[in-house]
């Protein structure tokens, strides 16, 4: 099997060959990998939405949402179903299990929705079913701001520069905002009406009528076949201007006789601005295989040459250019990793010579490239997930390649041939590498598996750590052995060197002066007393375990890291007008806009209950405002110093409440306190939720409270006595139709326009002066005993409504959310709040659960704890196979115990708390890291017992030990220094020449750095103790055992 070096090596120029392949094919990939700032993540959600024009909340729970949730309970590997139902549109979203096929989960709730369609009432709009993706966040914004340009201009231009965008191959779509829809209003003349005794219902109907795709089909005569068309489909305005509406003898009156029909645009419902001035603007999303910064590229590309087309009077201004963070994230990680390897290579050549070390070196490059390779193969993208992934196994992928090299160096320094050197070293420590390696890579290898969402944002970590090891394992054992035969050349050693070297390998250790011969004296000492040096270690380890326990910070689900970008919510309760709400949220935006740090900002308006869609939106949020703050490098305030401007700025504002979030890094969860409450009677929540959302607001650890209890209002219930309407020749349709034309008027048809962005409706409705509440009152409608009053038959009252309910699982649902204070952990909290839940005597038909960050917190940390012991488990197996020993696997394995302690006296040096994610993936990532000095010191013990039987046992492991101790000082050392810039919450960029200190990346990769570089130094050292002690232990006991039982027998004889 070992005949494969032998091989590479007299083929020398082929194998090099071969790694040269292997860089340029990395290089090629790396030039094609898409550049994105986040990983592409599936999410296994799906979003059904149904519009039906004036139905009520509860009457949309009843017609529209149980029909549909009837049907999806026939759907298996469904989660969780939540439904809302609002004014006019009702929105269910399907969560489906994280190992369900999407593609057959999507087809079937779509078959779910068909199905429920014939117990929709036929009124509705056709359902839609849509994937929700996490990737929403748009790649860059192009707002379009008037300088006395009409609205229609205004809407025009952004149309034509949405088609001109949407033919880059890499955008997926351009969604316009800030638009109003258009509309062919037919503003109806009453007077008119009235003196041709043309009713609202017979109008309506004409319209409907002569709007229609008539098939004619086609006529077949003796000279040919030929289709006969009915031109009846209204193509522009004239041709519904020239209906005719009514005839009386030889008189036609046509609809331009009784009304005035214009292009016009819908009520509006709210308003957009960028950076205070009235815009339109869109919102450009790319495809998720696509690069970020070439598909930015060719959109302001094709912006800047489409915004010579426009009027003079529109501006265009690109914001949100997300490549432009992307494109600093990646330099600024790509310069960590130049740091990382020049802090290695430093080490490596201080450590092992200029010759020596350069080999060891290239197999940074190699094994990363080799990963990209297979990187570029999964279809990844070159996210910043995959570049810590690098990062992380910079400092690992070399250990290989130092063990190798440091044993060949060995041997030339002995006088052997470099060829015979490098190829002993291969044979030599093939199987010890191998192991190491592997059981690294068994760490990681549960974490591939990671389920849900957290667990597809993690995924890539473990994924490019596996390629990169990967690599390094062939870098070690064939190209780095090749490159030595070549470049490597026995060194001529000062005869005390070679002294001490043949006194290391042959003779006594103790001997040896400096920091071996020191180590190797105190190894004695530990070997002659095992039991005391293990007792003093164990206090030592419990003792950590119980600081951790009494002083420890408690746990979070994902570090705060320092905000790029923020959202401003702004909250109201009324029955607000579209005027009267961006007045409101104007007086925000004008605090907000003179904030110093903020590079851009989007404002648009809501209506009361508009912004509804899940089960976490809040009924009476009226504005939202997004916000680019400037780069960090271009800013003295942090992210949440701004924050915190924001909101002293805004907190005196009377009536309105004013949120500030920053935009989540990381899987997204919302606010860090969300409690639950569901309950089969719907009454029931109510007095529950008030109770709660009280305490909540008495404790000073929270902020930005929020609920999504439905929110009173006034509605307008228009009775109609049937049997009085009767007596008139109407009924409900007839008084329906005319008290539309006073709102919102009556979509009688549609039509598409040259030019027009979808169908356009056709409505009916009177002159502004006509509409309003005393026109409801006033309004007469055309029956078979002439003209009459709507009065007569209909009564106008005033009632209170509700603008939204929802439904979890078919049970009525709430929920209460919170933000904390900066500085206090949410998981504190939760417990707070828990003890407090228990002590409650509230209704046990109702159910409380806290879900969001806690949810997910709970499921991160028992993955993670299984997918340790399932690593554990992999490893033993690994080890048991390699050593054939349970002891000695065992004993290999204490090194995780040593490790986790380790972590958690960072936790408690730096004070901070354990992340479930970032912090637990720290732990399960050095389970596999630290055991690798333990393979290789237990190999070396092993290799010379077998070659110096006649050695005692504890001069056989003082030996062994004092071998290993450089190889493993070194490997622990190039691990440590290229992760430990992050440890400290420094990013230090060499390429570039930049220091940042609490930046973005360093605080969001902090956690997992310090676990490996705490965890990784204080188990290095303790290895380096525990493992000769415990190696010693079992012949310590064996000698104390038989020294019992000699004066036992002696007595026995004498006796």
């Amino acid at each position: 099997m070992m005949g494969f070096i032998d091989a590479a090596i007299s083929r020398s120029r082929t194998t090099l060959m071969m790694m040269s392949m292997v860089v340029l094919c990395g290089l090629l990939a790396r030039a094609a990998l898409p550049i994105a700032n986040d990983p592409y993540i599936v999410l296994p959600y799906f979003l059904i939405g149904i519009v039906h024009e004036g139905i009520s909340p509860e009457d949309g729970e009843r017609l529209l949402i149980q029909p549909v949730e009837v049907e999806l309970r026939k759907v298996e590997g469904i989660k969780e179903v939540s439904a809302v139902a609002s004014e006019g549109y009702v929105s269910l979203g399907v969560e489906f299990e994280p190992e369900v096929d999407l593609n057959a989960a999507l087809l079937d709730t779509r078959e779910a929705v068909d199905r429920a369609k014939s117990e929709i009432p036929a009124t509705a709009e056709e359902p839609f079913v849509e994937e929700l993706n996490v990737d929403d966040f748009p790649l860059l914004q192009i707002n379009l701001l008037s300088e006395g340009a009409s609205e229609r201009q205004m809407y025009e231009a952004t149309l034509l520069l949405r088609d001109a965008i949407e033919t880059v191959p890499s955008v997926l779509s351009a969604d316009m905002r800030g638009t109003r829809e258009e509309v062919l209003e037919v503003l109806i003349d009453p007077e008119a009406l009235e003196a041709y005794r043309v009713s609202s219902e017979a109008l309506a109907d004409t319209l409907r009528r002569n709007n229609r795709l008539i098939p004619a089909g086609s006529l077949e005569t003796g000279g040919g076949r030929f289709a006969v068309k009915v031109p009846s489909v209204v193509e522009n305005a004239a041709d519904v201007m020239n209906l005719p509406v009514r005839v009386n003898g030889d008189t036609v009156v046509t609809l331009s006789d009784v009304a005035e029909i214009r292009r016009s645009f819908k009520d509006r419902t709210s308003y957009a601005r960028f950076n205070g001035q009235k815009a339109m603007y869109i919102e450009v999303k790319k495809r998720p295989d696509a690069n970020v910064i070439k598909t930015s590229d060719a959109v302001l590309e094709i912006v800047e040459e489409m915004a010579q087309q426009l009027p003079a009077s529109i501006r265009v201004q690109p914001s949100l250019i997300t490549s432009e963070f992307a494109e600093v994230q990646v330099t600024e990680l790509q310069g960590n990793i130049m740091t990382a390897l020049a802090l290695v290579m430093v080490i490596v050549v201080a450590a092992m010579g200029f010759r020596s070390g350069l080999i060891v070196g290239l197999g940074i490059p190699v094994s990363l490239l080799f990963s990209v390779i297979i990187i570029y193969l999964l279809g990844y993208t070159f996210n910043f997930m995959v570049m810590f992934g690098m990062l992380l196994g910079l400092g690992m992928l070399i250990d290989g390649a130092i063990v190798v090299t440091e044993y060949a160096d060995r041997r030339m320094s002995e006088g052997a041939d470099h060829r015979a050197a490098y190829a002993e070293a291969v044979k030599r420590m093939f199987w010890p590498v191998t192991a190491s390696t592997a059981t690294t890579l068994a760490a990681f290898l549960p974490l591939m598996f990671w389920p849900g969402i957290p667990g597809q944002f993690m995924s890539y970590l473990p994924v490019t750590v596996f390629t990169v090891l990967s690599g390094s394992l062939l870098y070690a054992l064939l190209f780095g052995p090749v490159l030595g035969t070549i470049f490597g050349r026995p060194t001529i050693h000062a005869t005390a060197s070679a002294a001490k070297l043949n006194e290391l390998e042959h003779g006594d250790p103790t001997r040896l002066n400096g920091f071996t011969g020191a180590y190797a004296r105190a190894m004695s000492n530990v070997c002659a007393q095992p039991a005391v040096t293990l007792g003093a270690i164990a206090v030592l380890l419990i003792s950590i375990f119980w600081a951790y326990g009494q002083y420890g910070k408690g746990t979070i689900f994902f570090n705060d890291t320092d905000p790029q970008f923020l959202t401003v919510s702004v909250s109201g309760r009324g029955n607000f007008s579209a005027q009267e709400v961006d007045k409101l949220v104007r007086s925000v935006e004008q605090r907000v806009v003179g904030v110093p740090g903020i590079r851009s900002m989007n404002t648009q308006t809501l209506l009361p209950g508009s912004s509804g869609g899940g089960p976490d939106a809040v009924a009476d949020r009226i504005g939202v405002m997004f916000i680019e703050l400037t780069p960090e490098s271009d800013r003295s305030a942090s992210g949440f110093d701004i924050i915190r401007n924001i909101r002293e700025r805004t907190v005196d504002i009377p009536g309105l409440r004013v949120e500030v979030q920053p935009l989540e890094q990381g899987p997204s969860i919302g606010k860090p306190i969300q409690l639950e409450l569901r309950s089969r009677y719907r009454e029931l929540l109510k007095p529950v939720m008030a109770e709660i959302r009280a305490y909540l607001d008495t404790l000073p650890e929270l902020i930005d409270i929020d609920d999504t209890q439905a929110l009173p209002s006034i509605e307008w219930l228009m009775e109609v006595d049937r049997a009085q309407a009767a007596l008139y020749g109407a009924d409900v349709t007839t008084s329906g139709i005319a008290l539309q034309l006073v709102t919102s008027g009556v979509k009688v048809a549609e039509y598409r326009p040259s030019g027009a962005d979808d169908a356009v409706d056709i409505r009916a409705r009177y002159p502004l002066e006509y509409r309003g509440i005393k026109a409801m009152e006033s309004i007469r409608v055309s029956t078979d005993r002439g003209l009459v009053p709507l009065s007569n038959f209909v009564s106008v009252k005033p009632a209170q409504g509700v603008d939204t309910l929802r439904r979890i699982n078919g049970f009525p649902t709430e929920r209460i959310r919170a933000q904390v204070v900066e500085g206090v952990i949410p998981d504190n909290v939760v417990a707070e709040l828990k003890v407090w839940l228990d002590g409650q005597d509230f209704d046990q038909r109702v159910d409380i659960e806290f879900r969001g960050a806690n949810e997910e917190q709970a499921e991160s940390i028992a993955f993670v704890s299984v997918a340790f012991l399932l690593s554990l488990l992999l490893m033993f197996v690994l080890l048991v196979t390699q050593f054939n020993s349970f002891y000695q696997s065992m004993l290999i394995l204490l090194a995780v115990i040593m490790s986790t302690a380790g972590v958690l006296v960072g936790l408690l040096v730096t004070e901070s708390p354990f992340s479930a994610i970032l912090t637990g993936i720290g732990i399960v990532s050095l389970a596999g890291i630290v055991v690798n000095n333990n393979i290789v010191l237990i190999d070396t013990f092993n290799y010379v017992r077998q070659r110096h039987p006649e050695l005692p046992i504890n001069s056989i492991i003082v030996r062994a030990t004092a071998q290993r101790l450089r190889p493993v000082m070194l490997t622990t050392a190039t691990t440590v220094f290229g992760l430990l810039p992050l440890a400290l919450s420094m990013s230090v960029d060499l390429i570039n020449r930049n220091i940042n200190a609490g930046g973005q990346m360093a605080v969001f990769w902090g956690p997992l750095s310090q676990a490996i570089v705490f965890g990784l130094s204080f188990a290095a050292i303790l290895t380096l103790v525990a493992t000769p002690a415990l190696l010693a232990l079992p012949s310590y006991i064996r000698d104390k055992w038989h020294g019992w039982r000699r004066p036992n027998r002696v007595q026995i004889v004498t006796g």
